[in-house]
């Protein structure tokens, strides 16, 4: 059994004498179940990486417990917790060949000459490794040393798996080759993992959960559509990507639906769900950029502030009503592109509209 569990955890720095105790982690609970890929997104100084560190046993909590499989390893050494990591520096050793990289690792389990042999084939084989093998790492490729940092991490069979921004160090194309290439390879393997980025797209499109931390703290813990679609706070919704958070007010309610105003417009209707509505009620809407289009019939007028050609679309920063909305517009071929001070018809998208619950802080910030 590999399921990790993170229970009341904090971690506090010494900071410059007479200053109150640096709070880097603060009372964070999380499970990361058998064989899931979990990661931790957040900006910089958010904890994230203090977390892995003290899963890894690098750092040691100032209170709670961590459990691997059931063991309490709060106060385990490094070597006696079989967590295998990946460095975002990859750590290769440039003296050693593949081969000898990949096989430090098991050479401290004092395992038979054959078994290791083996060991260390089959995962050469894995990485698609076995033509480098007596390579040194300086004549190999990024991603090429990024599957030879992984394999040595995997050679010694870890319950848990770690990864300290791995993908950091590549172009931008290169990175998302790999990230498919780590997931295809943790899922194979089916080890329990713990991935840490500051890098969105990369966290949805690996993670069987994506956990946002700010300030030491868990913002949310959910599955990477819901955090990208529901986001939980405007920090959120704002870290996971371009977001509108309009100011809106509940128009009209009914047994399905709710009517809201955005400024002086009905600008859309959304399924009511079981949150209790009343009409009057100020609300906060996240609303994505690539849900609002321009429509000649659209309810809402935005006055055209801002014009960045982006390729596959037309980024437009737009004034609504002295509100700031995002949108972008791929059909910018046939309908042509707007100009700065040019007024626009938007219709949203309604079925994506999510409105903040009323615990959100009416201070959210914006992300770092």
């Amino acid at each position: 059994m590999s399921k990790v569990i993170f229970s009341n955890i904090s971690k506090r720095f010494p900071v410059a004498a007479g200053a109150a105790a640096g709070l880097a982690v603060d009372r964070l609970n999380l499970v990361i179940e058998e064989g899931t890929l979990v990661t931790l997104l957040g900006p910089s100084g958010c904890g994230k990486t203090t977390t892995l560190r003290m899963l890894a046993g690098f750092e040691t909590p100032s209170e709670g417990a961590i459990t691997i499989g059931g063991r309490d390893v709060t106060n385990v050494p490094v070597n006696a917790r079989n967590v295998g990591m990946v460095f975002q520096s990859y750590a290769l050793f440039p003296h050693m060949t593949v081969r000898e990289n990949v096989e430090y690792g098991v050479r401290l389990l004092n395992l038979p000459r054959q078994e290791m042999k083996d060991r260390v084939g089959s995962v050469l084989a894995t990485m698609a490794l076995e033509t480098y093998a007596d390579r040194s790492p300086s004549r190999l490729s990024g991603g090429q040393q990024q599957r030879v940092a992984l394999a040595r991490a995997v050679v010694t069979q870890p319950k848990v798996l770690l990864f300290d921004e791995p993908l950091s160090n590549l172009d931008a194309q290169l990175r998302e080759r790999m990230r498919d290439e780590l997931r295809a390879i943790q899922l194979r393997l089916g080890i329990t993992s713990l991935y840490v980025t500051h890098d969105q797209s990369e966290a949805m499109a690996i993670s069987d959960r994506v956990v946002v931390m700010r300030n030491g703290v868990i913002e949310q813990d959910d599955t990477p559509l819901n955090v990208y679609s529901r986001p939980g706070t405007g920090f959120v919704a704002e870290f996971m990507g371009k977001a509108n958070i309009l100011n809106g007010r509940i128009e009209a309610v009914d047994q399905s639906t709710l009517s809201i105003r955005i400024a002086s417009t009905v600008a859309f209707t959304l399924p009511r769900g079981s949150r209790a509505f009343r009409p009057g009620e100020e609300v906060r809407c996240v609303v994505r950029p690539e849900h609002i289009r321009v429509d000649a019939e659209g309810a809402m007028q935005a006055k055209v502030r801002r014009v960045v050609f982006q390729g596959a679309y037309v980024e437009y920063l737009t004034d609504l009503e002295g509100q700031e909305c995002v949108f972008l517009d791929s059909n910018y071929y046939r309908t042509g592109v707007a100009e700065v001070g040019q007024m626009l018809r938007l219709s949203v998208d309604s079925q994506p509209v999510w409105i903040l619950p009323n615990s959100e802080a009416a201070d959210m910030g914006k992300a770092a």
